[in-house]
């Protein structure tokens, strides 16, 4: 059995995140290490922080990944060997560790280091847009000669743009003229995964040679955002790891990449429920669920043994 862990991206942290996740001596070094940059526990942190605090582009990529870290680290010790790993934005860094290529503190402080290149780079009001049902060639059109650009592709003719915000405001209109099912503003603040953050690569890339970087486990198969491919050669997929912060991140592929590599079970390692929602719609037949679907690691752990038994 074959079970594939998906690893959120920001825009689902929130007062309670940590609920499920935060407890047990496994998880305790991570939210000793992340305090530093809150000055207090995460788990307290978030419980009094406003809207406009858990948004800010730094504080949402570390409460995101401390999360997919804190649930891998419940998780691990039940789950076989075998299984693919794909990582959503900035979860692609928590999914290094969870397919082990790259110890959690390590990914922590890489998301610091990424979060605050991509924080440099960015220039102006930024933004990012989600848009379904108008197709790749007439967003790229409606993108022409704008501050814009696709961002991230999902199933389904779903994607994601980002850019100025003046730029995704007169692409939002448009696309409702040319029929778009739904277009909704994405919580976050830069434009993620496009050229205008591409002085943030580089600086990343630099901060990424200086951690402790291993072959992996055997049979644990690691996804790359940017074109869904099998992570083999380390300075290839460092690279590459790299690029995906000013280059799209391709979702639909990385499912692909699952189902291919034989997923029988797709488990989101949260915070939110967006990439099980987005795995079950485009492959039904598979179960998928998210650790937030759940009240109790009880509740995680009996329905990871009924799919493996299938």
């Amino acid at each position: 059995m074959t079970i594939a862990l998906l690893c959120s991206g920001q825009g689902h942290q929130g007062p309670g995140m940590f609920d499920l996740v935060g407890h047990g001596p496994d998880v305790a070094p991570l939210f000793s290490h992340a305090s530093r940059w809150f000055g207090s526990d995460p788990r307290d942190w978030v419980r009094s922080a406003s809207d406009e605090q858990l948004r800010e582009n730094a504080i949402a990529q570390v409460l995101c990944t401390l999360h997919t870290l804190a649930a891998f680290a419940h998780l691990a010790p039940i789950l076989g060997r075998r299984c693919c790993v794909a990582g959503y934005s900035v979860g692609e860094v928590a999914a290094w560790h969870v397919a082990g290529r790259i110890g959690a503190l390590d990914a922590l402080d890489l998301t610091v280091a990424r979060a605050s290149a991509m924080n440099a780079a960015s220039t102006g009001q930024e933004g990012m847009l989600f848009v379904r049902g108008v197709n790749r060639r007439a967003l790229d059109a409606l993108c022409a000669g704008r501050d814009a650009a696709v961002a991230i592709i999902n199933p389904g003719d779903a994607y994601v743009l980002a850019g100025t915000a003046d730029a995704l405001s007169a692409i939002a209109l448009d696309a409702r003229q040319a029929g778009a099912a739904r277009i909704v503003p994405v919580p976050v603040r830069v434009a993620s995964h496009t050229s205008r953050l591409a002085a943030a690569v580089p600086v990343f890339r630099r901060a990424l040679d200086g951690v402790s970087v291993s072959a992996g486990m055997a049979g644990r198969r690691l996804v790359s955002g940017i074109d869904g491919a099998i992570v083999l050669d380390k300075r290839g997929g460092l690279d590459r790891l790299a690029r995906q912060i000013a280059e799209p991140v391709d979702w639909s592929a990385c499912l692909q990449a699952c189902d291919e590599a034989g997923a029988s079970a797709f488990l989101e390692l949260g915070p939110g429920r967006a990439l099980s929602q987005m795995a079950a719609d485009a492959y039904p037949l598979i179960p998928s669920r998210s650790i937030a679907d759940f009240r109790s690691w009880e509740g995680v752990h009996a329905w990871i043994a009924r799919v493996m038994q299938n």
